[in-house]
C-alpha cells in the first residue's frame, strides 16, 4: 500500500514537471515538434510569434 502511493506520487511529479516544461516551452515560441515550420504538414495552424 505504502509502495502504490510513493509511485503514484512520484508518477504525478514527472507529469507535472513535463507539463510545466510544455508550457514554458509555448510560451518561448518553441515548437513541440523540434522541428521548423518550413516542411510542416501543419504549417498553416502554426501560431509563431515573429
Amino acid at each position: 500500500m505504502v509502495a502504490t502511493i510513493i509511485i503514484s506520487i512520484i508518477l504525478l511529479a514527472v507529469v507535472i514537471l513535463i507539463i510545466r516544461k510544455l508550457v514554458s516551452d509555448k510560451k518561448k515560441g518553441k515548437s513541440s515538434c523540434g522541428c521548423g515550420c518550413e516542411g510542416c504538414a501543419m504549417q498553416e495552424s502554426c501560431k509563431r510569434r515573429d
